[in-house]
């Protein structure tokens, strides 16, 4: 009887090491890789420069008031300045003229430091009872100056 608990003691011994052999082996380093995966990710979304429903906007001395909207930007990586923009509204609001300059395009690039932009791709401008469309607009407020090019239609 003492000979049958001694092998049963023996048995009970390996078990538990096998056990924990196989633990150590198999299902933590299955463990492991789950964590490194799920920080890889946090740290793809956390790098992430794209920005939903953006608003901009600014008045230059004179008061006329610049507001640029879209459905999405993406953040220039060599310069945070600038944004590129996706479905893009612009209104120009000319305070001593009392008048409206409404521009749309599928693209734009804006520069938040100079509040230069260019629009590309279906623009679209409406100012007073005239439409204007083309492909490229270069609009600078600093300048006072708006180019539209590229296939052009008054």
């Amino acid at each position: 009887m003492k000979y049958l608990n001694y092998r049963y003691f023996i048995f009970l011994i390996i078990s538990v090491i096998g056990f924990l052999f196989i633990y150590s082996n198999y299902f933590q380093k299955e463990r492991i890789d789950f964590n490194t995966n799920s920080q890889v990710e946090e740290e793809k979304s956390s790098n992430s420069n794209i920005i939903k429903d953006i608003k901009y906007s600014s008045k230059d001395i004179k008061g006329n008031e610049y507001i640029i909207l879209a459905d999405e930007g993406e953040i220039d990586l060599n310069n945070s300045d600038v944004i590129f923009l996706k479905k893009v509204k612009a209104y120009i609001n000319l305070i001593e003229k009392k008048e409206n300059i409404t521009v749309v395009s599928d693209f734009g690039k804006y520069n938040s430091a100079n509040y230069d932009t260019i629009f590309s791709q279906n623009v679209k401008i409406k100012y007073l009872d005239n439409k204007i469309i083309g492909n490229y607009l270069d609009f600078s407020m600093k300048k006072n100056l708006l180019i539209i090019s590229k296939d052009v239609v008054y």
